[in-house]
Order: C-alpha cells, then sequence, then structure tokens
C-alpha cells in the first residue's frame, strides 16, 4: 500500500510545475490527486523512511480535545506547531531579541542565524511551559483544527461539537451522507496561524466498517502528507472504536499537492527504497471503557514498525 504514496512523490517529479508559494521557498506543483490505503492491511506509516508515531498522536488527541495552544504539544515533547506559535511573538511589540524576520528562510541558510534561532525558539519554549500568561497570549495559534473541529461557533453564540455529532451519526444513522467534519470556517481563517490544509473529512459504513475520505487543499508531499495519512487513519480507528465498528479505507484526496523545491533530493533518495510491511495499531486494553476524549497518548501503540531511517528536511513556514 505505501507504493501508492511513492507514486505520487514520481508523479510530481515527472509531472509537476514550478509555483511560487507563501513561504517564499518555490514547489513543484500539481492539481488534483487521490491515494487509498485499505486500513485492514495495516496501519499506513510509511516505512521508506522513519515517521514518528508519537507526534501523530499527540497532536490528534489535541485536536480531540478541542484545545488551540501549543502548551500541551510541548508538553508532550511535540515541536510540530513551535515555529506558527514562535511567530506570533517575534512579531510583537514584547518581543526584544534579535531580528527573526523570514527565520524559516534564514534559518536554513545562515547557520550563524540558525544558532541565533534556535536560542530564541528555546527561550519561547520554556516561557510557553512555565508561564501561564505567555501561553495565553502567544502559544495560542486561534481558531485552529481543535476549535473548529470542537467549537464551531454559531451566529446564535452557540457553538457545534462536530466530533461528537459524528459519533451520534455513525451510532444512530450511518447510512447518513451528512457525516462530514470540516474545518475551513471562513470567517475565521483571518484568527488561524495557518488556515487548514486538511479542510473537510466524510466518514461512510458499510458492511459493519467505517472508511474516510479526506479532502487536502494544500499538502507538502514529504513533511507533511505522511503524517496527514497516520493522522486520518489514526482518526479513523478511533471514531470505529467509538460506534463499535470495524475500519474500511482510508482516502485522501488533494488540491494542490506539491514537493518544496529544498526537499527534492530527499524525495529522490526514499525513492530508492524498497517498502516494507506496514505496523498494526494496538489501543490498550488498559484504555477499556474510555471514550475517543479521554484516550491518552500512551494508550496507543503500534506493533511490526520497522522503518528505513528517518530522512531529515527543513519546513517552510
Amino acid at each position: 500500500m505505501e507504493q501508492a504514496y511513492l507514486d505520487l512523490l514520481q508523479h510530481i517529479l515527472d509531472h509537476g510545475q514550478e509555483k511560487s508559494d507563501r513561504t517564499g521557498v518555490g514547489t513543484i506543483s500539481t492539481f488534483g490527486y487521490q491515494m487509498r490505503f485499505d486500513l485492514s492491511q495495516g496501519f499506513p506509516l510509511l516505512t521508506t523512511k522513519r515517521v514518528p508515531m508519537g507526534l501523530i498522536t499527540s497532536e490528534l488527541l489535541w485536536f480531540l480535545k478541542g484545545d488551540t495552544n501549543v502548551r500541551y504539544l510541548l508538553e508532550n515533547n511535540n515541536h510540530i506547531w513551535d515555529e506558527w506559535a514562535f511567530k506570533n511573538w517575534v512579531e510583537s511589540a514584547d518581543y526584544q531579541g534579535p531580528d527573526m524576520t523570514d527565520f524559516g528562510l534564514r534559518a536554513n541558510q545562515d547557520p550563524e542565524f540558525n544558532q541565533l534561532y534556535q536560542e530564541q525558539m528555546k527561550i519561547f519554549q520554556n516561557k510557553v511551559l512555565h508561564d501561564a500568561n505567555f501561553a495565553n497570549k502567544y502559544g495560542d495559534l486561534g481558531n485552529v483544527y481543535g476549535k473548529q473541529w470542537r467549537h464551531w461557533e454559531t451566529r446564535d453564540g452557540g457553538y457545534i461539537d462536530q466530533i461528537a455529532n459524528i459519533i451520534d451519526q455513525l451510532k444512530n444513522n450511518p447510512d447518513s451522507r451528512r457525516i462530514i467534519l470540516s474545518a475551513w470556517n471562513p470567517e475565521d481563517i483571518p484568527n488561524m496561524a495557518l488556515p487548514p490544509c486538511h479542510t473537510m473529512s466524510q466518514f461512510y459504513v458499510q458492511d459493519g466498517k467505517l472508511s474516510c475520505q479526506l479532502y487536502q487543499r494544500s499538502g507538502d508531499v514529504f513533511l507533511g502528507v505522511p503524517f496527514n495519512i497516520a493522522s486520518y487513519a489514526l482518526l479513523t480507528h478511533l471514531l470505529a472504536r467509538e460506534a463499535n465498528l470495524e475500519v474500511g479505507e482510508f482516502i485522501h484526496t488533494f488540491g494542490d499537492v506539491h514537493i518544496y523545491t529544498n526537499h527534492v533530493d530527499q524525495v529522490k533518495e526514499q525513492l530508492t527504497r524498497q517498502p516494507k510491511g506496514f505496523p498494526q495499531l494496538v489501543i490498550d486494553s488498559a484504555a477499556d471503557g474510555k471514550s475517543i476524549f479521554e484516550l491518552e497518548k500512551a494508550d496507543i501503540k503500534l506493533e511490526g514498525y520497522d522503518p528505513h531511517p528517518a530522512i531529515k528536511a527543513p519546513v517552510a513556514v
């Protein structure tokens, strides 16, 4: 099944066009693509490079809690959202350190600047972890995924808990064609550190199996997409568990799907590697009786994960 992802990498190299982008890095991009993964055949965590499942798990649990502050992630040693929160601080009037303008690009190009950036990032992380007022002001990412999933604000001042509604539909009306999770709230886009890349997913039940189709408006194929595949596969497993269903397929549909120009060498290295068998997802028996909202990182485990070594690449912010 991993071949579907490797085929996507090769498709972009063969058919993609160079495009400018928000980050200034530049991409090789194509528009419109779809992959399918049979979740009954294993958990789709890539094996042609190591993908850190712990980060995926803690991020998804963060979403499911309705949290939008990086403090929870830092407490779980998860740094995948740090740069966006850090940007809030270094662009504020409260920041008194060295100039961090365009830190995402400069840190990758200038070793001396990278050292300054790492020092300031460490200061930021410590402040978020140990200063509640600072964390509230600069650790919050705005109305990102967790807010939209659990507390979508309505015009009458109320809110919609989309995850709770989905669970109710899966249990009581599984043939519905309206079992949809949306993160794209046009009114809230200006109040988000990063507008949602994975914008909408639809859930479908057949023969007692739950499938999920994700529409992703923008996909960083080398760094981001492996996380997205595993995250929505995990969400499908957890929702199926909640509704007493088996798992079916994860279907991944893209709009702009791209390789950053400074990831091309890493992609070519990954394409030389032979895929191995996917691992199995296991929910610890100690978690029996816990709801999807009560699960902890330690409850979710993998068996049989034996990937090739990690391949590092810079994040475009």
